[in-house]
């Protein structure tokens, strides 16, 4: 199982949407989400290494996947990913 995190801020309508659609994925069994609060010092320190231009940032196997809305086609190209493992 792949692990994803989510770096958020607060008041932020596409953090809170991101973190709907991956909660989604997670509860059909195909990924783990870590939700981080990006002023907390892990949140920092991820903001440090993968300075996103927006939030929410979005890892994937501790890997950069995106900064910002993650466009719908993108979010699909990765649970077709997922479901193939």
């Amino acid at each position: 199982m792949v692990n994803v995190t989510l770096v958020t801020t607060p008041a932020c309508h596409f953090c809170d949407d991101a973190h709907q659609r991956l909660h989604d994925l997670e509860r059909a069994g195909l990924l783990r989400l870590t939700a981080v609060p990006a002023e907390s010092p892990q949140g920092e320190a991820l903001i440090a290494e993968h300075r996103p231009g927006s939030f929410p940032l979005t890892l994937v196997a501790g890997r950069y996947f995106h900064a910002g809305r993650i466009p719908r086609g993108k979010l699909a190209r990765l649970v077709d990913r997922l479901g193939a493992r």
